[in-house]
């Protein structure tokens, strides 16, 4: 599935009315799970503020009709006594809209914390982080993960508990609006409460413009997080790449390519303006228009002086909330956008996890015995290029095998099949039971401590200071020493033969009964290849190699020669160990 289908299929399960079901299935979990006791009770603390705010201003509505009762008799007592009566109200919706800022924060990191757990677990296992890369399942995961997943946390408590508030306060003022608005009559017909209606068709005219106008944004949203993304992408590209680009003096190439990832910004970020600024023209009228939309609706009855000031004031923010509450969808239309691009970055990478790890692999993996056995293996590239068709091999138990080919021949697939990641083909692998480890052509160096790099996938204190240091010594690195407790990135630092030897170093300090390289000697001279495939044999007794390479130089360390031709291992003249 490609990043393009995977988002047309978001759209479409909306289309079929499952959008609501899966962000329901990716919302409920954290609620069941084993934090739902703090998550519970931070969620009601904050509902319960939210409420509280809605009295406050169920409260201010009455103060209102008082308040303008007492300006209009000029009523001095009454007037102080408001004044700080007032006072105090405000004092106490200060201190609950500051707790209930500082709860929602800590329930949306709490949230976001727990969410970013899962799917890291879930993005590395399955190979999914390595699988999704190779089959363009989806752009930018570490976008997803760390950006949409802040994103999807705050904007669904912030709508959720809006909402909630919203459907409150309305149904609070309501019931004053009904009150207090009276009845008018209109052809002979009489309207009860005809001012919460007056209310209630200027919203629902006002939420179905504002879809109209804005639809779009929701869309244009996506794209903008995905560009957004690609330009982040590309330049880090350019400093994981610097010495290179720099060598080839390719800074016009690159000044063009980063260019062009700008322009897609550029111009989707102006076909969002340009929505927006249509959206915005609507909305602000329209709350313009509300400020004095109940006075003119309301006025008759006041000049008829059936309605004091006070009331009039009363109906004008009883109406004022019951608009607004009811306009909810048009004041968080852009928001809901965002949220909904949002929700379908994240269920399309949801998805995707999902298609790999429900996809019927035809190549059976799996560790048992003490020999590796290549049984009817067949390799695939795409549909229509076979790279192996029914490969059989064995190794025994400590012994050394070295597998060459021409380039595009298939090495490098039966290597990465080897180690459970490659899916087109079919047949069985069998790897030993027994402890080993892969050594790829280009090592991968944590950024960290230079200990933490030699012992990865293990700590940095698995081994001791003079195992370290023989080990350096031992893979000519001695100069690296005195570096063993600091920190840096250590791709950048050292040279491509620095590294592989420092694979090397790794391997000795592991110490497995298998080993499996692939072109991992690619960079150094034969002198230290030598050094190194003889330090391996010497100081790991009965150690089994499986070396994918094409030098000669490597076949005298390897008794056991394998060649694949025209898709077939073929054996090779057997040296002498």
């Amino acid at each position: 599935m490609t990043e393009k289908n995977a988002e047309y299929s978001a759209v479409n399960d909306a289309v079929q009315g499952q959008f609501f079901r899966r962000v329901w299935q990716m919302t409920t979990p954290y609620w069941r799970s084993e934090e739902k006791g703090k998550a519970w009770v931070l969620l009601l603390a904050v509902i319960g503020l939210s409420l509280f705010s809605v009295a406050i201003s169920v409260w201010i509505n009455s103060w209102y009709r008082d308040f303008y009762n007492a300006l209009e008799k000029k009523d001095v007592a009454a007037f102080t006594q408001l004044i700080l009566y007032f006072c105090g109200i405000a004092a106490v919706a200060i201190l609950g809209a500051v707790y209930r800022l500082y709860l929602t924060q800590m329930l949306t990191i709490r949230w976001r914390n727990w969410l970013t757990e899962q799917h890291f677990k879930r993005w590395l296992g399955h190979k999914n982080y390595y699988q999704l890369e190779q089959g363009g399942y989806t752009d930018n995961p570490d976008q997803r993960i760390s950006e949409d997943l802040n994103t999807f946390t705050s904007n669904t408590l912030s709508l959720g508990l809006g909402l909630i508030r919203t459907v409150v306060s309305l149904v609070s003022f309501s019931i004053i609006l009904w009150g207090v608005s009276g009845s008018i009559e209109v052809f002979g017909l009489t309207i009860p409460g005809y001012m919460f209606w007056c209310a209630l068709v200027y919203a629902a005219v006002g939420s179905w413009l504002t879809h109209l106008i804005g639809r779009r944004l929701i869309g244009l949203n996506n794209q903008q997080q995905r560009f957004e993304a690609d330009l982040r992408f590309s330049m880090v590209r350019v400093r994981e790449n610097a010495e290179s680009i720099a060598l080839f003096n390719g800074e016009s190439n690159e000044n063009q390519r980063l260019t062009a990832r700008f322009g897609k910004v550029w111009h989707n970020f102006w076909d969002i303006m340009r929505v927006s600024k249509r959206l915005t023209f609507f909305t602000a009228g329209y709350s313009q228009i509300a400020i004095i939309f109940p006075f003119i609706v309301a006025a008759p009855r006041y000049f008829a002086g059936k309605i004091q000031l006070g009331e009039l004031m009363q109906i004008n923010s009883a109406f004022g909330n019951v608009q607004e509450n009811f306009s909810w969808f048009i004041s968080a239309y852009s928001e809901l956008a965002a949220w909904r691009a949002t929700c379908d970055r994240l269920l399309s990478f949801r998805q995707a996890m999902s298609d790999n790890e429900d996809r019927v692999r035809g190549i059976d993996v799996r560790s048992e015995g003490d020999e590796l056995q290549v049984q009817n293996l067949s390799l695939d590239l795409g549909s229509d290029r076979h790279l192996l068709t029914g490969a059989e091999m064995t190794v025994a138990a400590g012994e050394r095998l070295m597998l060459s080919g021409r380039s595009g021949s298939g090495k490098s697939t039966l290597f990465r099949a080897m180690g459970n990641l490659w899916p087109e083909g079919h047949g069985n692998i069998r790897l030993p039971a027994r402890r080993y480890l892969f050594l790829p052509q280009k090592p991968y160096l944590p950024i960290g401590s230079l200990s933490d790099a030699m012992s990865y996938p293990q700590s940095g204190d698995s081994y001791t200071q003079e195992r370290y240091v023989h080990v350096l010594e031992t893979c000519r690195l001695q100069h690296l020493i005195p570096r063993l407790d600091e920190s840096n990135h250590w791709q950048r630092m050292l040279s491509p033969g620095e590294q592989q030897r420092l694979a090397f170093a790794r391997a000795l300090l592991y110490a497995p009964q298998w080993l499996f390289m692939d072109e991992a000697t690619s960079a150094m001279d034969e002198e230290d290849e030598a050094d190194l495939y003889q330090a391996l044999i010497d100081q790991i007794p009965g150690l089994g190699i499986v070396s994918v390479g094409h030098r000669s130089s490597l076949r005298k360390f390897h008794p056991r020669h394998l060649r694949i031709e025209r898709g077939h291992l073929v054996p090779q003249e057997t040296v002498s160990a």
